[in-house]
């Protein structure tokens, strides 16, 4: 067979002119994404419309909440499974690639550009409604905290009350009450008791004035001798000490339930994610060709 000498070049071979080929086709793997999108698409669809059909609650089959939301994973899982592979399987087979590592390559970088497209188009989306929604939230406190002065006149004249009316009923409600409990009125005397609560949850020397002011009002208010009050208040204020500490702890038990869910959470969403480029690397190496 002939060959062809060029000056400044190595001898080449007419019959083997052979262009090699690129390592990774980005044509391919972007068709292999648009596939394993709409796949993914078009079963998640599909699962929203098998779990609707579940729910009946005239007869009382709707399904619990722990069964369809671990019935809706592993269909998310399993429909991860089809797409990526098959994504994987047809970029690979676009770009004719004839190695198996090359065929792995086009496979996972489907499930990466495929995750980070998802990934971008949920919280872009989630983004934007969020913040139109803190958006609107800020403009109208702004409004609503720069013009309640010029407001407030024109509510009370809408309510036919006069202006004047207004801030004499204001000044009644902080007025102080008399420092002598006997001549409280009862509304009063509630007032004075909230205004001693938290002094009273605080404790130390302002708890102890909180509470010897507290007993004064309920002896006074009760016509009752101040040790009977003190009895009185001391077991309230165990009542509000027991409600408070349970309160702390369903706060806590929650909280660290809320951790475990999430934690597991994460742990299966990684475990998902391994499945899928697991899945796209399979059918990529399956689509892989052999050279002839």
């Amino acid at each position: 067979m002939a060959t062809n000498l060029t000056p400044g070049f190595v001898p080449v071979d007419d019959a083997r002119l052979v262009k090699t080929p690129t390592r990774i086709s980005w044509g391919a793997i972007f068709a292999g994404v648009v596939l394993a999108i709409a796949i993914q698409l078009v079963l998640g669809i599909l699962g929203t419309g098998i779990g609707l059909s579940l729910v009946n609650p005239v007869e009382g089959t709707t399904p619990g909440a722990t069964g369809l939301g671990i019935g809706a994973g592993l269909y998310w899982i399993v429909t991860t499974v089809i797409a990526l592979g098959a994504g994987g399987y047809a970029a690979a087979r676009v770009a004719g690639v004839h190695d198996r590592f090359d065929g792995l390559v086009h496979g996972l970088v489907v499930w990466g550009v495929t995750l980070i497209l998802t990934l971008y188009l949920l919280t872009s989306a989630v983004g934007g409604i969020i913040g139109g929604a803190f958006r609107t939230v800020g403009a109208v406190a702004g409004a609503a905290g720069s013009g309640i002065g010029a407001a407030a006149p024109k509510v009370a004249d809408v309510a036919g009350v006069d202006t004047s009316d207004v801030r004499n009923e204001a000044a009644a409600y902080l007025s102080t009450a008399p420092s002598d409990p006997a001549q409280m009125t009862p509304e009063q005397a509630q007032k004075e008791i909230a205004k001693q609560l938290p002094a009273l949850a605080r404790g130390g020397t302002d708890g102890s004035q909180a509470e010897s002011r507290i007993v004064d009002i309920v002896a006074a208010q009760r016509k009752i001798s101040r040790p009977e009050a003190q009895a009185q208040v001391t077991q309230a204020k165990a009542q509000f000490v027991k409600t408070k500490n349970d309160a702390i702890s369903t706060a806590k038990s929650a909280t660290d339930t809320a951790a475990g869910v999430a934690a597991g959470t994460s742990f299966m969403l990684v475990i998902a994610l391994l499945i899928g480029a697991g899945a796209a690397g399979f059918g990529a190496t399956t689509a892989t060709r052999r050279r002839l």
